[in-house]
Parts: C-alpha cells; structure tokens; sequence
C-alpha cells in the first residue's frame, strides 16, 4: 500500500502530494532563505507524516518543540545531557519506535555540532533487528554538515559530518531517511546534499545559489531567475516522491505553530520622552545592586609579564644549574611543592574552571618560568594530568602514594574531563569528608551547570563505580563500589571543595 500525504496545493489548484514510501527509500534536501518557508514545511511534512512513521528532529532553534503536545514526540534538551546519554538516547529511541526531538538550543556551534553528532550516531549504529523505517529531520543542515571549516575545532566538525554522511549515505539500509533543509547550498557540504534524490526549493537571490537549484531541478539557466520570484510558503519539487518535472508547490496550513512566530509590526506607544527617560534610566532596585557587586570581577592579579622579566635572570641562571647539576631526592619534593603552589594559585581564581585547558597551560608555563621551573616544566599532556588531580585535592605527595595510584587506575576507564570527579569524590570519601555538592562538583568539571554534574554522577554510576544514596534529610551519600570507600553526608546544594 502506497501512503501519499498532501503537502499542499500545486498552480493548478490540485493536491499536492509526496510518496511517503518513496521518500524513505530516496531522501529529501528542502533550501529556502531565510523567511522563505522551509520551517513551515518540515512542520507539515511531519504533522502529515507522523501518524505512518516514527520521526526524530534535530532542531537547532527550538522551533519544533510544539510538536510534542499535539503528537507525542519526546523532547530531549540537548544541554541537559552528555554525549554518552545522547547516543544512548538516540539507540533506545528507535529500539522502542519513539518520536524524538532534539532540542539544541542555548548551546554554542561546536556543542551542537557534538551532540547531534553523538544522537545521530545512537541513531545510525542500532542493530539490525532494529532497523525501523525512520524519518531524521536536521533543520540548518549547514551547521551540521559546513562546506568549509568555520570557527569550531576540526575534531567537533569532523564528529558532526561524518554523523551527517553516515545519514545520507548509509542511513538508507538501516531505515534512515535524511530530510535536510539549509538556507544555502553553497554552505552545505557537497557530499551530503548529492545524495538526495528528492528536492523542494524555496526562494533564494544569490546568483550561486540559484543556478545550484536549477541544475537540481533540471531546468535551464535562464529560468534560476523564477526563484528570486518565489513567494513565502512556495516551492519548486522534483524527485521520484514528488514529481518526475518541476512542479510548482505552495505548502499547506499546519495544526501546530512554532514558539518563536515572524515578527509583526506593532504601533509605538505613547510615551512621552521624559516618562521614557524615568522609566530607562531609573536607578537599579537594591536587589540588583547586590548581584551587580558579586558578579563584579575581583582584583586582577599582578602583571606576570612584569614578574617574568624581572625573574628572567635568575630563572636562566637556575635553569643552567639544573642542566649540568642532577636533582636530589629532596629537591624533587620541593620542585613537586613549588609546582602544587602554581597550580593552587591557577585554581584560586573563580574563573579557572571555566577556562580552556590551552589558556590555563598557558597561565601555568608564565608561573614556572617566574618560579625558576621552565626548563622543566610539564608537557600539556602531563600539565592537564595534573590539574585533573588538583581539581580533585590531590597534592603531588599524595598521587605517589599506591592506593592514589590504584584510584587514578580506576579512574581511567571514564572520559578523561570526568577522572577529576571520580576522584574528587575519592578524595572526599577516604578522609569521611561529606561528598561535594552539586556547584562544587560542576565548577571542577568546567561548568556552570549543576544539573551537569548530577549527570556525572549518574553517568558513574551507570558504569559501576559508586553508588548514589540519600538520606532521611536529603543529604547525599557516594559509595566507592570495589574500594568501598563512602563519603559522609553531604549537602547537594554546598560548594565546598577539598583544599588542594
């Protein structure tokens, strides 16, 4: 049995209408500027569509949030999860055939990019006795899948095109049909957009842009000037699901509506400029007085370039006495000492935490070359073992000790950003110390996030590693599974943190 749903209507006033098994076998690519209408189409498309197949969206605005009141899809708030949880999200979901939305908004380019990398790839590596027929709608596909590089690193990019290729090219045999829709074609990259049989274009006015459509759409050049002339909610479709020629198409109304509308044009109000005035430059509310001055920055420390060439001199000489001189036992201790100092005095500042790791091993060699220590200092691979310990207050004394060591080996089988948690938490539970709470455990990650954290430990004990308990008066207890060490209770909401 063939299902046909109606988009629309065509120039002749005759139902508009796309294969839906067809898509599935032949994928579909929508471009449209911006205001052209590709948001409203993929709301119809899948309002039509959801009764006959299960569907998942990557939704980098949150525009399609709406959706799950009126048909049931589970939203996922991409921010609220890691990677790990996405991808296991992504396999369960089509395990039990559930509608999904991935909402990314409130995350930056580079974390979007990762997450709907890793939901994407849960989507894609299910087994086989899973392989259900699925729609995967990706709103921006351009940001997903870039031509070129833009600002975000190359392992994040390359994360997010593969899983992007993975789609389009071999998601078919799995029951993965790609539905992409970007705002240009020259920014989407090449290999992704060629593998769509199936297209619906909307209006655009770069030169570029248009004759890529015409070329699509199999017409001349000098008609790639019709699209200039396309009007919000019309579209140009060709392709096995649609039409074997160039139709003409103007998408239908939709049941549901998106939470951020078009912008419409409101009168002024009658406010006179001195009530404008009061109103806008009234003083601040004592309340915000109060959060103004904690947010202010605190005293910025002391010019280390300054430090650095007034120690210039001694640090060289000192660095020629380490060369030809070998260190004693004693003079290890110290120099583990005098590194535990530069690293207590890195994490001092509120912002550490939130600073990437480049920046901080940065900040680190300046303070070793001040201290005497550049010649030697620690590699990044070594600094950033370091840190992680001393997020965790774990001195240089104390890592040597075997039972560290056998922490530290522990600790190993999570993420390397997760380690400094695990052993936070050990830390906390060899000396009976209650266990960090949630700020105090989200600030050692690298976050501002509480909600995070509460995710790490989730995430840990998922895998094994300890178990999470509470007691009558909400307080938290972390058992150390093969160690069996336990903190003591500890208040969720505390930001305390072991000293280094």
């Amino acid at each position: 049995m063939t299902i046909a749903i109606e988009m629309g209507q065509t120039a002749a006033n005759a139902p508009a209408v796309l294969d839906l098994e067809e898509l599935l076998a032949t994928r579909l690519l929508v471009q449209g500027n911006s205001g052209s209408g590709k948001s409203h189409l993929l709301r119809r498309l899948m309002e039509q569509s959801a009764p006959w197949v299960q569907q998942a969206v990557i939704d980098p605005e949150g525009d399609f949030v709406t959706l799950a009141d009126r048909f049931g899809h589970l939203v996922i708030d991409a921010e609220e999860h890691t990677e790990h949880g996405l991808q296991l999200a992504g396999e369960r979901a089509r395990m039990h055939r559930v509608s999904t939305i991935l909402n990314l908004e409130g995350l930056d380019a580079e974390n979007q990019m990762r997450r709907a990398a890793a939901f994407l790839g849960g989507l894609f590596d299910v087994g086989r006795e899973h392989w259900y027929p699925m729609l995967v709608v990706v709103d921006e596909a351009q940001l997903f899948a870039p031509a070129v590089a833009g600002e975000v690193s190359d392992d994040a990019r390359k994360l997010s095109l593969g899983a992007m290729t993975n789609l389009m090219c071999r998601g078919r045999k799995r029951g993965l049909a790609g539905i992409i829709a970007t705002q240009r074609l020259a920014k989407l990259a090449k290999n992704v957009a060629a593998e769509a049989s199936n297209f619906l274009m909307g209006r655009t006015f770069l030169d570029i842009d248009m004759a890529r459509a015409a070329d699509l759409l199999g017409m001349e050049r000098r008609q790639a000037e019709a699209f200039r002339d396309l009007e919000r909610g019309h579209f140009m479709a060709l392709g096995p699901a649609l039409s074997r020629r160039p139709l003409s198409l103007r998408i239908g109304d939709t049941e549901t509506q998106a939470r951020n509308a078009t912008p419409r044009l409101m009168p002024m109000p009658n406010a006179s400029l001195e009530d404008a005035a009061a109103v806008i430059l009234a003083a601040p509310p004592p309340e915000a007085m109060r959060a103004a001055a904690r947010r202010a920055p605190s005293t910025p420390p002391p010019d280390l370039l300054s430090q650095l060439m007034a120690a210039k001199p001694a640090a060289s000489e000192q660095a020629r006495e380490v060369e030809v001189t070998p260190l004693t036992p004693e003079e290890i201790a110290a120099r583990r000492a005098r590194l535990d100092n530069i690293l207590r005095a890195i994490l001092a500042d509120p912002e550490a935490g939130f600073r990437a790791i480049g920046v901080l091993y940065q900040d680190f060699l300046v303070r070793c070359r001040i201290e005497g220590l550049g010649t030697g200092a620690p590699d990044l691979s070594a600094f950033r073992r370091m840190l992680t310990r001393a997020r965790a207050g774990i001195s240089a004394e104390m890592a040597e000790d075997a039972v560290w060591q056998d922490v530290s080996a522990r600790a190993a089988v999570l993420p390397e950003d997760m380690q400094g948690i695990f052993m936070m938490i050990a830390g906390a539970a060899r000396e009976g110390a209650p266990c960090p709470g949630d700020p105090a455990l989200a600030r050692a990650y690298g976050t501002r996030s509480p909600s995070r954290a509460r995710r790490l430990l989730t995430y840990m004990e998922e895998q094994g590693l300890i178990v999470c308990q509470t007691d009558g008066a909400g307080r938290r207890i972390v058992t150390l599974v093969e160690l069996a060490w336990a903190t003591a209770p500890g208040d969720p909401n505390a930001d305390a943190v072991l000293a280094v």
